[in-house]
């Protein structure tokens, strides 16, 4: 059975129901994760990717995040990255950040998240990576000046934002004339067609559209035994992590499962 608690909470996002409250209880959840869960191992906190065909090439240390680091591969796949000036709007724990900075040849990566202890959690994680930087700040009001990044990447964040179309507004400010905006998050399937709506920021240009909620559930299934094992840990919230991680039986994973939800993913591109 699914938790009511997040039951109610994902239905208002789907409903746009009280945006700034909702904005403030998701950093409030984000800062209280990342001060309890400070495994060194885990640098993801996304629902992952596993895309069709022949596996990508990974080192074997990053092997075990495999499915979550699916969904950054995809979003950068083809894209311009070598020698370019990334922001990544939403960084969480930095594993997606950090897999840019050390496969794609970047000038450099800055992470940006609105939760002051997950950008902690994200330095103390990948300070190990060259290139790379964390740092706080509001997905509505980037701390940036015009035209500062070639590309920006924005994985499973922006249903934690009260105004998306004042995020869209400033990443096509901060882009580039020329930059791409790769961005992947759910909705319920109803609002797909709002979300892009949304996201249809004057300045950016649609280059590419995919749904990728069949990739998304074979990397929940992937990644089950892993969560499991950490939700385990943690007896007094057990059933709450579940419906938040996705995980098997899951309001969310039902609902990818069945055509409820759908996990998409869009690129834009700044008029020249």
């Amino acid at each position: 059975m699914a938790s009511p608690v997040f039951t109610r909470m994902l239905d208002a996002i789907d409903h746009g129901a009280f945006p700034r409250t909702r904005k403030w209880a998701w950093r409030g959840l984000y800062d209280m994760l990342s001060w309890f869960w400070r495994d060194d191992d885990w640098r993801f906190m996304n629902y992952g990717f596993v895309p069709d065909g022949a596996p990508f090439p990974l080192r074997p240390e990053d092997e075990p995040e495999r499915a979550f680091i699916g969904l950054y591969q995809q979003a950068v796949e083809g894209l311009p990255v070598a020698g370019a000036r990334v922001l990544e709007v939403g960084s969480g724990r930095g594993g997606g950040a950090r897999y840019v900075a050390r496969y794609c040849a970047p000038a450099v990566v800055v992470g940006l998240d609105y939760s002051p202890q997950t950008v902690q959690l994200a330095r103390r994680l990948n300070g190990d990576t060259p290139a790379l930087s964390f740092q706080t700040g509001d997905a509505e009001r980037l701390p940036f000046a015009d035209g500062a990044f070639d590309i920006v990447v924005n994985i499973e964040s922006s249903h934690c934002y009260a105004d998306v179309p004042a995020f869209a507004r400033e990443v096509a400010r901060v882009l580039k004339p020329g930059g791409w905006f790769t961005f992947a998050d759910m909705r319920g399937k109803a609002m797909v067609a709002e979300l892009d709506r949304q996201l249809a920021a004057p300045g950016l240009e649609l280059a590419a559209a995919r749904d990728l909620s069949a990739g998304a559930v074979a990397a929940l299934d992937a990644a089950e035994a892993r969560k499991r094992a950490r939700i385990g840990r943690v007896w007094l919230m057990q059933r709450f992590m579940a419906e938040f991680a996705g995980a098997q039986g899951s309001m969310l994973y039902k609902g990818l499962a069945n055509g409820q939800v759908a996990y998409v993913a869009r690129r834009y591109r700044k008029a020249a």
